[in-house]
């Protein structure tokens, strides 16, 4: 290696290994009350971490595992996500593409899960990269992954808000034909969704762990007030058809190319369980139960998920029907078709509405944790400002009014085009599993350099190894075909945007770590400390 690219990517020993980035924290530290201060282990973890304790540990088991089943929303994007379903694949593409999805995330989060046993911190996967990779490109990459996962969480909240406020104006076309949609209108909407996540965030954050009990119930009740009705009421298609009937509805030249990319669609519906790691910092006893919410969480989704395909594979008999519905989304179709009612789809769709909406509230907390914690380090420009947290308060307040910025004026930015809107709520996807491939990738280089692992309440053991390497065998090719268009032809409209808008964080990124963040950007691994 170079003496230059040595000077580029090499981490900068000059910054020394030091316990602590600046003195911002120092002033706040003993405002958390001793029962916010976790468990000795916890504490332990933060000194081991060089991390001083500013937030509330309030998150027990039940609160983080519903906090993170609720975020990722599975059924809920299954239903919301049919149209993309049905045109690449059908009902039986559905199906065999979840049962993949849900093969590949056993062994992501396994791998995921490890991973926060051994460093339980809020920085996640950027923090990650810093400790297993390389030497030589350890700092480059860490900031790479903090960038992406920063502008990626900022952008599932703008999505699953626009999803949302999309469904709200799909639901007045069905009650009222004359409706005519508006973007304006919709932009309001996603709007509406972000002030109400960022104020449940800001002054509800002490209750939001109760709150968390509540929802989870919800998500789960809320499937079978749904699918008890489809399957009474519906006609059914037989097991073949329903599980077997692959189509190709969007005009790719194979069978199999439309499978692959209705696979994403499917493969969305489970990602993101690290949202659970980006809280680690206010959960009790995390380095335990983050990796125990992480696999609970994708467990019970990818049942409830189950549970939902099956109900539409076999209640689904019109699916040419269902993709020209006025509303843009054929859910609200079937379930129009079946209640023959408009007041009863306006319930089940609102149930969908709302556990979307209470998703949001958790990409909020997840997408300003990972700003904050990123921050911390001097990842981001105005970092000093990010990485405050207001004494007595003990929540990344200005973290949260940046996410509400954000999501304001991505939102606005419908009202010019819809295009530049789906072009930079695409890049979460991508954005998290390019996460994942480094952070596991990672690891894999640190146990074939033979190094030992850190010390974890969950390990993989001798079987570490399988399952990491099994876990990218899966990413790489689903992070190739996130850059795929939804169907053919395409044009400007239809183009998938998102290899532009990753290629341009990318690079923006290395231009602002180059020019000026390697000289002052602290990753990680020059902060904790293993020994302790």
């Amino acid at each position: 290696m170079s003496e230059k690219l040595e000077s580029i990517f090499h981490t900068n020993d000059k910054l020394g290994n030091q316990p602590e980035w600046n003195a911002v924290e120092v002033q706040t530290d003993g405002l958390v009350e001793d029962k916010y201060q976790g468990t000795a282990a916890d504490r332990h973890d933060m000194r081991m971490l060089g991390r001083i304790q500013v937030l509330r540990r309030n998150f027990n088991f039940i609160p983080i595992l519903g906090f993170s089943t609720v975020l990722i929303c599975t059924w809920e994007l299954l239903f919301a996500n049919l149209l993309f379903a049905l045109s690449d694949g059908g009902t039986g593409g559905l199906f065999w593409g979840f049962t993949v999805a849900c093969i590949a995330c056993v062994f992501i989060y396994l791998s995921m899960a490890e991973m926060a046993s051994m460093t339980p911190t809020a920085g996640g996967q950027y923090h990650w990269v810093s400790e297993f990779s390389p030497r030589w490109c350890q700092k480059y990459l860490s900031y790479i992954s903090g960038w992406l996962l920063a502008i990626g969480w900022q952008g599932a909240i703008v999505g699953l808000s626009f999803v949302a406020g999309t469904i709200v104006q799909g639901l007045i076309s069905l009650s009222n034909p004359n409706y005519v949609p508006q973007q304006w209108h919709g932009t309001l909407l996603v709007i509406a969704a972000v002030v109400i996540a960022i104020a449940i965030n800001i002054f509800l954050s002490k209750t939001l762990p109760i709150a968390e009990w509540f929802i989870l119930v919800l998500h789960v009740a809320g499937l079978f007030a749904i699918i008890i009705p489809l399957l009474a009421m519906a006609p059914k298609n037989s097991a073949k058809v329903a599980l077997l009937n692959i189509s190709n509805n969007a005009g790719w030249s194979s069978t199999g190319t439309s499978f692959m990319i209705g696979l994403l669609t499917v493969l969305s519906s489970m990602m993101g369980f690290d949202c659970a790691v980006h809280m680690s910092e206010e959960v009790h006893n995390a380095s335990e139960t983050v990796p125990k919410a992480i696999l609970w969480g994708a467990g019970l989704n990818g049942i409830l998920g189950y549970l939902c395909i099956f109900t539409l594979c076999f209640t689904i008999t019109d699916i040419p029907r269902l993709l020209d519905s006025p509303t843009g989304f054929p859910f609200l179709q079937l379930f129009s078709d079946v209640t023959k009612s408009n007041a009863g789809t306006a319930v089940m769709a609102a149930i969908v509405i709302i556990t979307l909406v209470m998703a949001v509230v958790s990409e909020v907390a997840t997408a300003s944790r990972q700003i904050w914690a990123f921050s911390r380090d001097d990842g981001l420009p105005f970092s000093r400002y990010l990485r405050r947290v207001k004494p007595g308060w003990n929540i990344p307040l200005n973290a949260l009014w940046v996410s509400l910025g954000f999501g304001i004026i991505i939102a606005l930015i419908n009202l010019g085009s819809s295009v530049a809107l789906n072009a930079i709520v695409s890049l979460t996807i991508s954005a998290l599993i390019s996460s994942y491939i480094l952070s596991i990738g990672c690891l894999i280089s640190k146990r074939l350099r033979g190094e030992p692992m850190p010390a974890s309440k969950f390990s993989l053991g001798r079987y570490g190894m399988a399952v990491n390497v099994t876990a990218e065998l899966f990413l790489i090719p689903f992070f190739i075909f996130c850059f795929f268009p939804i169907g053919t032809p395409v044009d400007p409209t239809t183009m998938n945007w998102a290899v532009v808008m990753f290629g341009g964080i990318t690079v923006f990124a290395t231009v602002y770590y180059v020019g000026y963040a390697r000289g002052v950007y602290r990753p990680p691994n020059l902060i904790q400390n293993r020994d302790i």
